[in-house]
């Protein structure tokens, strides 16, 4: 039997409505998960275990994550600096995206065939904590959104404490307190400004950086983070605070 005119549209309104309600939940979901973030260290996060998920099915099956969080303040003011004079100079003031950097690097792209990367500390933050690697257009959609959520939510202290708590430093070590350990043999108190430029020269390609054997490409931009780091400034985080600004 057919429905009436009238039925259909009382159907799709009732199916519009529910859809609405589910995409409302899930950015609700999303907002109270990032703002739990904000205030609570992870145990871990989506791309260590999909990091994990690769070692154990390409030849190491016994694999772990080398991960242990450590607070902002216990970290030698030499690693912030050290990132942020590599990754994002524009860090202290950018609301998540550098978009002089973004707009380079799409004119380099059309002309080249290496790809170039624009993404600020905070973009690789939400990458880390809650997507997986690649460059499709769905997985940079959310990572925008996830930015756009935590660079609102969180204080600048604190996505920088979350970067450098998640950032891959080696083959399986995330985080610098697993990276200090694992590499130099001290604490991330403890870690100089050259042991610092280092982890940070490394932070683009773990996977093929050797910190405890370093190339001459790795040493030469261990250098030229030292002469950024020294040409910014021991000062230069020091605005950043623990509070939101906005």
């Amino acid at each position: 039997m057919l429905e009436s005119p009238q039925a259909v549209p009382r159907w799709w309104r009732r199916l519009s409505w529910r859809l609405a309600m589910i995409i409302w939940l899930s950015l609700l979901a999303t907002v109270v998960g990032v703002a739990f973030r904000g205030v609570v260290n992870p145990a871990t996060t989506a791309f260590m275990q999909q990091r994990l998920l690769y070692l154990q099915t390409h030849g190491q099956p016994r694999a772990r994550i080398d991960y242990h969080w450590v607070d902002y303040a216990d970290m030698a003011p030499a690693m912030p600096l050290a990132v942020v004079a590599s990754e994002d100079q524009t860090f202290p003031w950018n609301h998540g995206f550098d978009l002089e950097a973004i707009e380079k690097a799409l004119h380099h792209n059309r002309v080249s065939r290496r790809i170039r990367g624009a993404s600020t500390i905070t973009q690789q933050t939400a990458k880390n904590l809650y997507l997986w690697s690649g460059r499709d257009y769905f997985r940079k959609a959310l990572e925008a959104y996830f930015t756009v959520l935590i660079d609102v939510l969180w204080p600048k202290q604190r996505v920088l404490e979350m970067y450098l708590n998640t950032a891959q430093f080696d083959s399986n070590v995330f985080g610098v307190g697993a990276a200090a350990r694992h590499l130099f043999g001290n604490s991330p108190a403890q870690l100089t400004p050259a042991q610092a430029a280092l982890l940070a020269a490394a932070l683009p390609s773990p996977d093929r950086s050797s910190v405890t054997d370093p190339s001459a490409y790795l040493q030469r931009r261990q250098a030229w983070i030292l002469d950024q780091m020294q040409e910014l400034g021991a000062d230069y985080l020091n605005g950043i605070g623990a509070t939101p600004r906005h």
